[in-house]
C-alpha cells in the first residue's frame, strides 16, 4: 500500500531526498529491505545510499545507517539474508541477538535477599500494616529489565561499520542520518546524529533506538539509559522534513490487519481466536499506523512543498500479520514478499506517482514493473565488490565526486 501526499506546489524543485525507516523488530526490518529493494531497482534514477537525509528507528535504524553508509538495499541483503558477504565483511548471526540477559538476571537476582530481610524487618514492626501485596510489590525490583542482552547489536554493527571504507561515526558520513531513541527516565526523544549527540558511535545509538522495552535491556549512554525510539513517534519524519527536504520516502511495516476478507489456509475466523497475541499485535499495529497517518496529514499543512511517499504493507496481508515479529527463520520469505508486493503497488499507482517523481528527475522503470523477472535474491548482482579498506575509500571518494558533479550539471 503507498500513502502519497503530493506537494501543494507543482515546479520543479532542488530534489533533495530524505528517507525515513520505521521499527517493526526483526520481520519489520525485513520487510523495509525488500520494500527498499523494490524501490532500488523499479524508481530510475533513485540511489537510496546517496540521499540527503536518513532517519532511522528501532529495527529501521539499521537500514538507515547502512545506506547512509553507502551500502545499497543489494548490499544489506547478502548481509542480513544470504550472509555471502566476502572473507573481508560481516555476516549477520541471528542467534547473536538472542542472548540470555544473563548479567542482568544475575544482578536483580543478588537483591532479592536484601528485598526479604527489609520486608521481615517492616512486618516485624508494623505486623498490622506489612500485607504480602506489599512484598510482590517489592519483588517487581527484581524483575530484569530485559529478555535480551542487546550488547551483541552493538558489537555486529561496531563491526559493520568499521569495515570496507564505512564509518561508525555520524560527523564522518558526509550526508545527516540521524537515529532516534527515548530517554527512559524523562520520556524525550533524542536525536542521535545531531548536535550535541553526534560524537555517540552509531552502532550505540542504534542499539539504544531498538532496545524494545521487555526485549532488551535499557541502554546506559552518559549516564542516562534509553529505549526504543517508536515509543514517542513511528517514523519520525518529522525529523527529515525539518532539514527542508523535497522529497519524503517512508517505511511503515506494521499495519493493522483486516480480517473481514476472504479466509486463506488456517486463518481464524475471528482474530480473537489468536488469543492474546493476536488481540496484542492488532492493538500495537493499529496505534502505530494511526499515528503515521496522523503525522502524514500534518505534514502536509506544514511542509505543504514536501511530497511525502510512504511505503505500508496491505491491509490485508496476511504474510506479515501472521508472522512472528521476532522470527529471523522467516527474513527472507517477508523481505521476498515485501519486494514483489512493493513492485505490485507501484505498478498499480504508476500513473498518480509518474509526475510526482518527475518534479525530482525520477521515473518508474516500466520494463521491471511489467516483468519483474527473478525473484529478489536472484535479482542483487553475482558478486559485491570486494577489495580493501583502502580501495573501498577510494570507490567512495569516486562516487562523491561523480554525484557532485551530476548535481552541478542539473543545477
Amino acid at each position: 500500500m503507498l500513502l502519497i501526499n503530493p506537494a501543494r506546489s507543482s515546479q520543479p524543485s532542488a530534489s533533495r531526498i530524505g528517507l525515513a525507516v520505521a521499527g517493526g523488530g526483526p520481520i519489520g526490518g525485513m520487510y523495509e529491505l525488500g520494500a527498499l529493494r523494490a524501490l532500488e531497482r523499479a524508481i530510475v534514477g533513485l540511489r537510496l545510499s546517496d540521499l540527503d537525509v536518513y532517519v532511522g528507528v528501532s529495527s529501521g535504524a539499521f537500514l538507515a545507517a547502512g545506506l547512509a553508509n553507502r551500502m545499497s538495499a543489494s548490499d544489506m541483503c547478502r548481509v542480513f539474508l544470504a550472509a555471502e558477504g566476502g572473507k573481508e565483511d560481516v555476516r549477520f548471526r541471528p542467534e547473536a541477538f538472542l542472548r540470555p540477559a544473563f548479567a542482568e538476571y544475575v544482578r536483580r537476582a543478588v537483591g532479592l535477599p536484601n528485598v526479604l530481610l527489609n520486608w521481615w524487618l517492616e512486618l516485624f514492626r508494623h505486623p498490622v500494616d506489612v500485607r504480602i501485596g506489599d512484598l510482590v510489590g517489592r519483588l517487581g525490583e527484581l524483575v530484569p529489565t530485559g529478555l535480551f542482552d542487546n550488547e551483541a547489536i552493538e558489537h555486529f554493527l561496531r563491526e559493520t561499520f568499521t569495515r570496507k571504507g564505512r564509518s561508525n561515526d555520524f560527523r564522518e558520513l558526509g550526508r545527516k542520518l540521524f537515529v532516534i531513541a527515548v530517554e527512559l527516565d524523562s520520556g524525550e526523544t533524542v536525536r542521535f546524529g545531531a548536535t550535541g549527540w553526534d560524537d555517540v558511535p552509531i552502532s550505540q545509538a542504534i542499539q539504544a533506538s531498538s532496545a524494545l522495552p521487555g526485549l532488551y535491556t535499557p541502554v546506559e549512554i552518559r549516564g542516562r539509559h534509553f529505549v526504543d525510539g517508536a515509543l514517542r513517534r513511528t517514523m519520525h519524519a518529522s525529523v527529515a522534513l525539518d532539514q527542508g527536504i523535497d522529497l519524503l520516502i517512508g517505511i511503515n511495516p506494521l499495519v493493522p490487519f483486516d480480517a473481514s476478507g476472504e479466509r486463506l489456509g488456517e486463518m481464524p475466523e475471528r482474530l480473537v481466536q489468536g488469543g492474546l497475541p493476536a488481540v496484542l499485535s492488532q492493538t500495537v499495529r493499529a496505534m502505530l499506523q494511526s499515528r503515521v497517518e496522523v503525522g502524514l496529514a500534518k505534514y502536509a499543512q506544514r511542509y505543504p512543498e514536501t511530497d511525502q511517499l510512504v511505503v505500508e504493507p496491505n491491509a490485508d496481508d496476511a504474510e506479515m500479520f501472521f508472522t512472528n515479529v521476532f522470527s529471523y527463520a522467516s527474513r527472507q520469505r517477508v523481505s521476498e514478499h515485501a519486494y514483489t508486493a512493493t513492485l505490485t503497488d507501484l505498478g498499480r499507482r504508476r500513473e498518480q506517482l509518474a509526475p510526482l517523481l518527475a518534479r525530482h528527475g525520477l521515473r518508474l522503470d516500466e520494463q521491471i514493473l511489467d516483468h519483474p523477472g527473478p525473484c529478489m535474491m536472484e535479482s542483487l548482482e553475482s558478486t559485491p565488490r570486494g577489495g580493501t579498506d583502502s580501495t573501498a575509500r577510494l570507490r567512495r571518494a569516486l562516487d562523491d565526486l561523480d554525484a557532485h558533479l551530476r548535481s552541478l550539471a542539473t543545477s
